[in-house]
């Protein structure tokens, strides 16, 4: 085939006509990051409420530190160094310098818009690959969990020869925070003669296999309320993951999955029974789709029939910690307080605010394993004052971080989802 200087030139010009739109899409997101980092006054009322700030007692791991980053980057005055990515990424996104801002500066936009504009630049460490590859595929992750949890592998993986073994791949930490899978016969999908309404229940991907009790508990408390409770095959992972390592190309294409399934499906709402997907679901995955996300506790303590479920008397002390997405985005530690209250006897004592974040968020507990082991340090230590019989928890990073420090520990307190709780006591 001969050289045609005119197909050369065509290249060229759509080359050039696609960097142009390049240039403009990062000038776009570069002023976007500078407006929303514009927002923040510099009060500092934001820096005692900032659990990785008060550990380091340093302004770069601060609010206030971290959205000043942002803004000389994006304004070309700071150039993306490894100590400045640092202090981005120690941020465990728990929400609570946003909840407090008298400025209302959105701080969760901006931090998810920096990291993915910076994406290209900070190395995805391999594990983040790995596990970022895995909650796609809930069902490939619920098959090897189940085979991890098998007494005999589950005893070899957490030896210490193996996690010296697996220590130069960096899975050592994975396998010394294995979830436990609950035992639990899984609720009846048969439907109701007369169902009040249709209810679309999220599972999630690592909710999916060490929630399933949760998923039962509240399946059992919706059909009690009238309910019938649709679980679409086919749904996966909120995204959160991605969105926090600023993986926007993943987000999106597990927002598209879930969207279509659910869509399928023909309801309109969906609940949410761990805190840490609720705000991906609402605010990004199904905004603007039609369908409204729902916090379960809140959509049942709202519900104009919960008089009809009634408890057994638990005569019990649990401590109720109540995870920063609860706290911060979901909002909904009213309507878990008044949840447990229906039980009668029941002596539920919340955990003081502080620390705050108790170091799982997402992957942060394998990322940064030492401020993260510091963070469960003080919350257990916190709740183990108390003498609680059970601690309690909305969110399944929470459970299962926090459950395998009581472990560690060898504290008879056990751990449970506030679902499963009042599932346990229902009479109806």
């Amino acid at each position: 085939m001969g050289f045609d200087p005119g197909q050369r030139t065509c290249g060229r010009g759509v080359y050039n006509r696609r960097m142009q739109a390049n240039v403009k899409a990062a000038s776009a997101v570069e002023e976007r990051i500078a407006a929303l980092a514009g927002q923040c006054v510099k009060c500092g009322l934001c820096l005692p409420h900032c659990p990785t700030y008060r550990l380091a007692a340093s302004e770069a791991e601060s609010p206030r530190g971290r959205i000043a980053f942002a803004q000389a980057l994006a304004q070309g005055k700071l150039d993306p160094s490894p100590s400045v990515l640092v202090h981005l990424d120690n941020c465990l996104a728990c929400m609570a310098c946003e909840r407090v801002c008298p400025s209302k500066v959105q701080y969760g936009e901006l931090i998810t818009t920096t990291r993915a504009w910076l994406c290209d630049t900070a190395p995805v460490s391999r594990h983040a690959r790995t596990l970022g590859w895995l909650v796609a595929r809930p069902r490939l992750l619920g098959a090897l969990l189940r085979v991890a949890n098998w007494p005999v592998v589950r005893s070899v993986v957490r030896s210490h020869a193996m996690q010296v073994l697996l220590r130069p791949f960096g899975l050592d930490r994975a396998l010394a925070e294995l979830p436990r899978l609950p035992r639990v016969q899984v609720a009846s999908s048969q439907g109701l003669a007369s169902p009040r309404g249709r209810v679309g229940l999220f599972l999630g991907c690592v909710a999916a296999s060490v929630d399933r009790d949760v998923h039962a508990a509240a399946t059992r408390l919706l059909r009690a309320l009238g309910y019938e409770v649709v679980v679409p095959h086919g749904q996966g992972c909120c995204g959160a993951l991605a969105l926090h390592n600023g993986d926007m190309t993943q987000a999106t294409s597990l927002g598209d999955v879930l969207r279509a399934v659910f869509g399928d499906v023909g309801v309109d709402t969906v609940l949410v029974s761990a805190s840490g997907c609720f705000g991906t679901l609402r605010d990004h995955m199904f905004a603007d789709s039609g369908i409204r996300v729902r916090e379960i506790h809140e959509f049942i303590a709202a519900d104009s029939r919960v008089d009809v479920l009634r408890f057994r008397a638990l005569p019990e002390r649990i401590a109720v910690h109540t995870p920063c997405t609860q706290r911060n985005v979901a909002g909904a530690e009213g309507a878990i307080a008044r949840l447990l209250a229906r039980i009668p006897q029941l002596q539920a004592e919340p955990l003081p605010a502080s620390p705050g974040c108790c170091g799982a968020a997402g992957d942060y507990f394998l990322r940064h394993p030492q401020t993260a082991d510091m963070l469960r340090t003080q919350t257990l230590d916190v709740a183990l004052v108390q003498s609680p019989q059970t601690l309690v928890t909305s969110n399944v990073g929470c459970r299962v971080f926090l459950g395998n420090g009581l472990h560690e520990r060898q504290a008879q307190t056990q751990i449970t989802h506030p679902l499963v709780l009042l599932a346990s006591q229902l009479e109806n």
